[in-house]
């Protein structure tokens, strides 16, 4: 059973899941879009067997403060903040969507602290046709100011994101979704390509590949991170 927690972070309140052994290696689990680390809550289990399995909400989702100021740069500084607090050097970091998009950000600026990478269903970052929507309504479990400000720096990305993939040193494992997700597959071969020695596994279950196949994404992350075989 994970554990709630809350965290000061540089001024702000980040929540969090942490499950598994104190004492066993490091794993973060970086959420989409409008998600939160209950996201994670069927593989989680899998990874706690022999893995410190933290999941965060990133800030503007669940349970974390939404402060009104949003980027995926402030989001990859609340990683770091958080990584300092908990007094994790360095980890392995899965992430999904959006929450892919921090991963691979903190992979960049600090390659020290990332060993090894998971990148779900996360395009390499090039423009995009701008997407337009209207808040849904009632009660949201995430900021939509967040959500806007998110969506403009996915449809402009900064180039430095490109530029920098190649300085990535963590082992990188991305997994595709194959023709049934939404996004460009194509661009998410890109991005395997782009990081050097990365390398693409497709696992035709669409865009949320860990809740619509998750034995199959486990086997394929345990491998990765080195886990025994799950039976």
């Amino acid at each position: 059973m994970a554990d709630q927690r809350l965290i000061e972070v540089g001024g702000i309140r980040l929540a969090f899941q942490v499950s598994g052994p104190s004492d066993a290696p490091p794993v973060l689990l970086l959420h989409a879009l409008g998600t939160d680390a209950t996201d994670w809550e069927v593989v989680a289990p899998v990874l706690a067997t022999e893995r410190r399995v933290y999941a965060l909400d990133l800030r503007g989702h669940g349970r974390s403060d939404w402060p009104g100021e949003y980027s995926l740069e402030l989001m990859r500084d609340d990683v770091l903040g958080f990584l300092d607090a908990v007094g994790a050097d360095r980890v392995d970091v899965v992430g999904h969507s959006m929450g892919g998009v921090v991963a691979y950000l903190l992979a960049e600026e600090s390659p020290g602290r990332v060993d090894r990478l998971v990148l779900e269903d996360v395009p390499a970052p090039y423009p995009r046709r701008p997407t337009v929507s209207a808040r849904p309504a009632g009660r949201l479990g995430f900021d939509w100011e967040m959500v806007l400000a998110v969506r403009r720096q996915l449809d402009t990305p900064d180039p430095a994101w490109l530029e920098r993939l190649g300085g990535i040193t963590a082992e990188t494992l991305v997994l595709a979704g194959g023709p049934r997700s939404h996004l460009s597959q194509e661009g998410v071969a890109e991005l395997a390509r782009r990081i050097p020695g990365g390398r693409v596994v497709t696992i035709p279950a669409g865009h949320l590949i860990h809740r619509t196949e998750p034995a199959t994404f486990t086997a394929e992350v345990g491998r990765f991170l080195g886990l025994p075989e799950a039976h």
